[in-house]
């Protein structure tokens, strides 16, 4: 690797040699990470060491919606350190106050009531905490495809082999997992619309077998398990559930959210009010760390005689909030939201074309910026050529080969054992969308060489 983009102290190699030698690479045996160095990015692109240039395919991990460098919100970093870099949580800011304002407007009716953190990990942890308190109820109900976060809490409420290594503790967590909603691979072997929307009953009869159930936790388009969107029915049907029983509908829209399905936030395209809210990423297009949780004022009248148990220090962080505002104002200026609605024809277009001409392509699904590819070695059997068994073993997957030779073609393409995640920042054009997807139709001769 060259000097090209070098720190005056450190050459580009030592900076990756030092990061591989001192750092953790996360999610990933250590002796195959070999990190490349970045040195610089802008609007839809990101360059390493050398001075090349990679487009951002999905947008980082699904959150730098706004595109990199946008300048208003890297202003908006400065003006906040400059006037309020920290303050303890027990305290008002005028960026607390601000961002509280602007969030009544774009979050769906109802949510007005704000829990602040870091991230959307933390944020989930906030939301479980809330609904245990606020029901006085145990369990929590999440589903297999899906992803909450990291920590314990969290991590036990996620259904995808993140969890496996955190086994048994994540089985003491209270929660208690679903199928998902895969009207392509059906977890229950039903088929749409035949089905009459099973796995929404199916959550239903759990609620009443287990009979402490404080709230589901939801991502309203599964994320990076494959994005999964539901039936329109499907989310009407569980609100209904949920009133029923009693039961808080927590919707985790830490990727789904921040205009990416071409609404605002995901639930927004079935017209469903959550009773939480969790969300993060894009709400400073990931350019400073902060996570959402939002409740309703039902929920937030009990605290009000009752005590609120949770907190950290870096909860409400000025230096967090102030960007956020801005981000928000940045996507309204540009139309962000629609921008995405409108460029979902032309995404869905372009990949059907492709899965036309690729045997390995088994679907093509997506809304708004948000779409998966998912390979198949069958497409009668819909047999994948990867479990998620091979991911936690480190065998080599045929996505990651994919993506391996995308990148060298100056394409940034996140995969997921038999899946690609299309979520470009929302400023990206057709002419980038173009070059993006043909570098995977260039490659995807790699999976049709193995298909049955």
């Amino acid at each position: 690797m060259s000097d090209t983009l070098a720190t005056p102290d450190l050459s580009a190699e030592q900076i990756a040699t030092l990061t591989r030698q001192t750092n953790y690479g996360t999610w990933r045996f250590q002796k195959t990470w070999k990190p490349l160095y970045i040195a610089d990015a802008e609007g839809c692109w990101f360059t390493d060491g050398t001075g090349k240039r990679y487009l951002d395919f999905s947008s980082q991990l699904m959150c730098v919606n706004l595109g990199h460098k946008n300048p208003a919100v890297i202003e908006a970093i400065a003006q906040q350190a400059r006037e309020l870099c920290y303050v303890a949580p027990g305290y008002a800011t005028a960026a607390r106050a601000k961002l509280s304002a602007k969030l009544l407007e774009v979050l769906p009716e109802g949510l007005n009531k704000f829990f602040f953190a870091t991230s959307g990990t933390e944020a989930n942890e906030a939301a479980f905490k809330i609904a245990r308190m606020y029901t006085g109820k145990t369990k929590i109900i999440s589903r297999y495809r899906s992803y909450h976060g990291s920590t314990m809490g969290s991590i036990a409420a996620t259904g995808d082999p993140r969890r496996w290594a955190m086994e048994p503790a994540g089985k003491g967590a209270g929660v208690v997992f679903a199928p998902e909603t895969n009207c392509y691979d059906c977890p229950i072997k039903h088929t749409y619309p035949t089905c009459n929307v099973a796995c929404a009953d199916y959550i239903e009869h759990m609620i009443e077998n287990e009979s402490d159930v404080a709230a589901i936790i939801l991502e309203p388009v599964v994320g990076t398990n494959g994005v999964l969107i539901p039936p329109p029915e499907y989310f009407p049907r569980l609100r209904e559930i949920c009133n029923r029983h009693g039961v808080l509908m927590i919707a985790d829209e830490v990727m789904a959210g921040w205009g990416r399905t071409g609404k605002w936030f995901a639930v927004d395209n079935w017209g469903v009010k959550p009773d939480i809210l969790v969300t993060a990423k894009g709400i400073t297009s990931a350019y400073v760390p902060l996570g959402l949780c939002a409740t309703t004022k039902e929920i937030a009248d009990y605290f009000e005689d009752h005590y609120f148990s949770h907190g950290h220090t870096y909860e409400a962080h000025p230096i967090t909030l102030g960007p956020a505002t801005t981000t928000i104002e940045e996507m309204q200026r540009l139309k962000l939201v629609e921008r995405a609605k409108e460029l979902e024809p032309y995404v869905r277009e372009k990949l059907e074309a492709l899965k036309a001409r690729h045997a390995s392509i088994g679907d093509v699904r997506g809304i708004g910026l948000f779409f998966a590819v998912e390979l198949v070695k069958n497409r009668q059997t819909k047999q994948p050529f990867n479990t998620m068994r091979d991911k936690v073993e480190g065998k080599a997957l045929v996505v990651d080969q994919i993506a391996a030779k995308m990148m060298a073609d100056g394409v940034a393409q996140q995969a997921w054992v038999s899946h690609f995640v299309i979520a470009p920042p929302l400023i990206v054009t057709k002419e980038e969308l173009d070059f993006g997807i043909d570098a995977l139709d260039r490659h995807l001769s790699i999976a049709d060489s193995l298909a049955d």
